[in-house]
């Protein structure tokens, strides 16, 4: 038993008073918890009581002599602090008393003030002088369960195709040829048809199992092998498949399907042109009806009207070309046409060329090509008619009668490939994550005088504010696209078009935030980052393409946006934006009233942490937006500014409103998965990581929130102190989060993770 000035009760909470009065973010409702915990601490006497609330007034905070005394006394004590135990300061609260007295009994109400404060061992422990027994990671939460959550109802398949990727064919290597590397990535990719993996998402008949929502998960679980199979199993099962399935009738699937899904018909996409991107409809290949011969005729009639960035052009026997359709003489707008392009030998048939698109930043293990065609003749029956159709007798004909719905609803069949580009981004992000955050889990560096050991890279509040926001993005990402794709399957929602808005806006924040997550972990790990073995320099350049191709970001950004304008009921072209501001018009009656000022500078926790708060925040940008941005156009319509140059002139307002919108849709959908959660302990964690994705968005786009007066400064900051609490007390879990993931230890195959 030692000497000390402080008496048993009061001892008890000078290692808490301490880490509260050296933290600047202690609020009002914060001190409350103290003082309500002090109240009902039947050990402490009447003048303990008094002396503790007394410390605890914000008018007269303890002197720097007294805080300096608190600190004397804990240090003299020469106990360890165990970062592992379940209430770390609690039990090192008990262990200075029990140093200096002969009883020492465990404080329930110290339980209380820590679980309710949300005091991690980060917060403190550079406070101390005292030896910190380092624990990398906590195991309060189960990686495993966590892992189910994510899984869902697809657990079994997930887990069955993961054991797949154990086959030694899946053995990442690095690939200096591209001929070398293309050719591995076609076999695993067979290899995966012949295991009934490339079928998956077609019909029983044609040897699949109708399931979509399963096939989807493959693109994040292949990410972790390469990101070439990724994309070359996309490009054979699910464009060129997949067209021929949603574009093409029984014929085609009888004739097509079921060969397609086991790769012994290896196809392609043709529909990007070197001249035409993104604007599918402005295409110029011709796919021309001559009724004499009763077939169509394929042509490029320009120097860049080609065919380009074609995946699987070396490989492929056919093509789903993308062509204006003229049946006599008139142009019945952008179809497909199944074109042989290769016979049994590999030869290329007469009028096709097709070039190497040679090495590009990444996907080297994908054949990119470039494709012509010289007046090439196919039956008319390679017409994939679904949505228009040559008669027999010569004549086109469709059940959609306006062409612009129907060149929409042609296109909108093919939003789950969408859907798979983004989960494959999500796939990279996540690696990234998991090589960067176990890195950081054993990576030292720095130390003072007095630890024994340099820190840890993963307990810098640095490195945490860099990471931790990133892996619950992740979290949020993962559950929204399950549930876009969950809806897109729904058969009972035969109107695409709100999905199509919510897939052009979510596949676009969440490959840029996979690109920006995958820089972040390279730098994260430093040099180590950019070795090749530690896979994230292929990753950089593989998933850098995610936001261009099938949809570039900020075109479909600004398909987003028309759709929110429109309430995902107008159809979009020069004649019908007039129709889109009267229904803006009528959707926004009720004035957005001003912000209350009490309400723009509320700090206190719990305000801060409520969802309420955060869905406000986010349905009050959308919606102002949506206001102001249909305003601005009316404005130029009325002042005789064509439509079409009225909405190039608010591009940029447009982008704004697309990603608002995006941001607005991901937490909504999150919070309702949330609510879904039967345990509590994980509900509470998946609610912390929603908060943690709110508050850090809301924070990145607070130049707009104070400029509307949504928030002032000091809410602004209170908003950026708490992200960084948040990242903090999210410390011992982040092994467990990335663990969580799912990603197979047989791919986890970078020397540093």
């Amino acid at each position: 038993m030692h000497k000390n000035s402080y008496s048993p009760g009061i001892l008890q909470y000078i290692p808490f008073f301490y880490v509260i009065w050296s933290d600047d973010l202690v609020t009002v409702s914060e001190l409350n918890v103290v003082q309500n915990a002090i109240a009902k601490d039947a050990t402490l006497s009447k003048k303990d009581r008094k002396q503790l609330v007394d410390w605890l007034d914000t008018t007269r905070p303890p002197s720097n002599d007294e805080l300096k005394k608190w600190k004397r006394a804990i240090n003299q004590a020469s106990v360890k602090l165990i970062e592992s135990d379940t209430y770390p300061l609690t039990n090192f609260s008990q262990r200075v008393v029990c140093h200096y007295q002969e009883e020492c009994p465990l404080n329930e109400q110290l339980k209380h003030i820590e679980i309710n404060l949300g005091i991690q061992p980060n917060h403190y422990n550079h406070l101390f002088d005292v030896e910190v027994v380092h624990e990398p990671t906590s195991n309060y939460y189960s990686a495993s369960e966590i892992d189910s959550l994510l899984k869902g109802a697809h657990a079994l398949d997930i887990d069955t195709f993961r054991e797949t990727l154990k086959n030694p064919i899946f053995k990442w290597q690095v690939h200096r040829k591209k001929e070398e590397f293309r050719k591995i990535v076609l076999d695993q990719v067979q290899f995966l048809a012949q295991k009934g993996y490339g079928a998956w998402a077609y019909p029983e008949a044609y040897g699949g199992k109708d399931n979509m929502q399963g096939y989807a998960y493959m693109f994040e679980n292949m990410m972790y092998v390469d990101g070439s199979l990724t994309i070359k199993f996309g490009v054979q099962f699910g464009l060129f498949g997949g067209s021929i399935q949603k574009l093409g009738t029984k014929k085609h699937h009888d004739a097509y399907l079921k060969r397609t899904g086991e790769a012994k018909l290896l196809g392609c996409f043709a529909m990007t042109e070197t001249g035409h991107g993104s604007n599918v409809r402005g295409i110029k290949t011709t796919a021309t009806y001559d009724k004499d011969t009763d077939s169509i005729v394929v042509h490029t009639p320009g120097k860049n009207d080609n065919k380009e960035y074609i995946g699987n052009a070396l490989h492929s026997k056919m093509a789903t070309v993308f062509a204006q359709l003229i049946v006599a003489g008139k142009n019945q707008g952008v179809h497909a046409v199944l074109v042989p392009v290769r016979n049994e030998k590999h030869e290329l048939l007469p009028g096709v060329t097709i070039k190497d698109n040679g090495y590009k930043l990444g996907l080297n293990g994908v054949d990119n090509g470039k494709i012509w065609f010289d007046q090439v003749s196919v039956p008319r029956a390679n017409l994939l008619d679904r949505y228009g159709e040559i008669t027999e007798d010569g004549r086109y004909h469709s059940q959609i009668k306006n062409p612009n719905k129907r060149f929409f609803t042609m296109l909108g069949t093919l939003v789950g490939g969408r859907i798979c580009v983004a989960r494959a981004g999500l796939g990279g992000a996540k690696f990234a994550l998991a090589v960067a955050i176990n890195h950081a889990l054993k990576r030292r560096q720095f130390n003072d005088s007095i630890k024994v050991q340099e820190d840890l890279l993963m307990d810098y509040p640095t490195h945490q504010l860099r990471l931790t926001p990133l892996i619950a993005s992740a979290y949020v990402y993962d559950i929204v696209l399950n549930k876009v794709m969950e809806t897109y399957c729904d058969e009972n929602q035969p109107d695409k078009r709100k999905v199509e808005t919510q897939v052009a806006g979510l596949k676009s924040i969440i490959t840029w935030y996979a690109n920006s997550t995958i820089q972040e972990c390279r730098e994260a790990c430093g040099g180590k980052g950019y070795l090749l073995e530690n896979r994230i320099a292929d990753l950089k350049g593989d998933v850098d393409i995610f936001t261009t191709f099938e949809g570039d970001n900020t075109v479909l950004l600004l398909l987003a946006a028309k759709g929110v304008l429109s309430d995902f009921r107008a159809e979009f072209n020069s004649a019908g934006f007039a129709s889109v501001l009267k229904i803006i018009s009528m959707q926004l009656s009720d004035t957005l009233t001003t912000i209350n000022p009490i309400y723009s500078n509320k700090v206190d926790k719990e305000h801060l942490y409520n969802p309420k708060f955060h869905k406000h925040a986010f349905t009050y940008r959308t919606r102002r937006l949506t206001y102001t941005l249909a305003m601005r156009i009316r404005d130029y319509i009325k002042k005789g500014v064509p439509s079409y140059q009225a909405f190039l002139k608010v591009q940029t307002h447009l982008l704004a409103l697309g990603k608002a919108y995006s941001h607005e849709l991901a937490y909504t959908l999150f919070t309702d998965f949330t609510e879904t959660i039967t345990d509590e302990k994980n509900r509470q964690l998946f609610k912390q990581l929603g908060t943690l994705y709110a508050l850090h968005e809301i924070r990145r786009d607070a130049s707009w929130y104070l400029e509307q007066g949504y928030m002032g400064s000091n809410k602004s900051k209170a908003i950026r102190q708490r992200v960084e609490r948040l990242c903090t007390e999210l410390r011992p879990h982040v092994k467990v989060l990335v663990d969580g993931f799912g990603i197979p230890e047989h791919c986890m195959t970078a020397p540093i993770a």
